[in-house]
């Protein structure tokens, strides 16, 4: 559906006058980014908590910008500590965020993880009114004048407010006139939304989607005839998650398939998130279908056997780790 763009490197010695085209951005990714804090037990005993940052398409930005995709994250944060924490480190994760904007009427939102069993992790958000929920569809331009070869949202930032759902939309549809490919993940928020009102809001996006993905429990919210219905609405590629099962994918009359890693389960948040930044690199790869969920899977295997959202998530060169035997050291 949308074209890809070919990247121009110059070599060489060059003087101030040898100015090339502007760089290629493999993916554009737009949403809310948040300052995280992650407890290590109940909240209410108290305890210390560590400081960081999080959000679904900043997961996924810095997934692929690890794997050495060029990668723009675009958002709205607060002229405050925490927003210049979310700047911080995704510029240090090799994240553009040049068109992100500071809102000095609105405080970052902010989310906190507690551990409640074992590998259990309850969330709860503190994000109404945040300068994240501001996003506008002059934000969507300015982050969409570099035509990326890649667009990708999800279903959470819609969820945020009117401003939010109009840019997302604004979004996909210039991204469909510049023809560039877009993914959308339905990452279903049931704490922002009911399903009936999230469906509704979703139908309007799938006439520009070239990528849909969402878990087997969301993928009634977009389409009740499954990923059957979905490619013979025009949507090129289907992707459906099922968890510790691994996943699956449709590309026109294929179908491809794959379990998921069997790692000790550390922390399962953002799991789906680095899934969608394997796939993608896949995709973006020019990798065949079925290696495209294998990556997947394998850049989702490295979240859960790791704290935090997205700290330990892979480079190109440690995608094979884990096929190595347990106890086995690298050196």
């Amino acid at each position: 559906m949308g074209r890809d763009v070919e990247a121009v490197c110059a070599e060489g010695e060059g003087t101030h006058a040898d100015v090339g085209p502007p760089p290629v951005i493999d993916l554009l990714t737009l949403g809310e980014a948040m300052a995280s804090l992650h407890g290590g037990g109940p909240l209410r005993l108290g305890g210390s908590l560590e400081l960081s940052m999080a959000g679904a398409e900043a997961n996924v930005a810095i997934g692929l910008a690890r794997l050495g995709h060029t990668v723009r994250w675009a958002g709205v944060v607060g002229d405050d500590e925490l927003g210049r924490l979310v700047l911080r480190t995704l510029r240090a994760e090799g994240v553009n965020v040049d068109t992100a904007r500071t809102d000095p009427d609105h405080p970052t939102g902010l989310l906190i993880q507690e551990r409640r069993v074992a590998a259990i992790t309850r969330v709860h958000y503190y994000r109404a009114g945040s300068a994240g929920s501001r996003l506008t569809p002059a934000d969507a331009s300015a982050a969409l004048a570099e035509r990326p070869r890649m667009l990708h949202v999800t279903g959470i930032t819609p969820a945020l407010g009117a401003d939010a759902a109009a840019t997302v939309t604004h979004a996909v549809r210039q991204a469909r006139e510049l023809g560039v490919r877009v993914c959308l993940d339905v990452n279903h928020r049931a704490r922002l939304w009911d399903r009936e009102t999230a469906s509704r809001a979703l139908a309007d996006l799938l006439p520009y989607v070239d990528v849909l993905v969402a878990s087997a429990d969301e993928l009634p919210l977009v389409s009740e005839g499954g990923p059957a219905a979905l490619l013979a609405a025009g949507i090129g590629e289907v992707v459906v998650k099922h968890g510790a099962a691994g996943a699956e994918a449709w590309a026109g009359d294929e179908h491809a398939a794959s379990g998921a890693l069997r790692v000790p389960a550390v922390n399962t948040v953002g799991a789906g998130d680095a899934f969608v930044a394997g796939y993608l690199s896949g995709l973006l790869d020019g990798l065949p279908l079925g290696e495209r969920v294998r990556r997947g899977v394998t850049v989702g295997a490295f979240a859960v056997a790791s704290d935090g959202d997205w700290h330990g998530l892979p480079d190109r060169s440690e995608l094979t780790l884990l096929t190595l035997e347990d106890g086995e050291t690298v050196r």
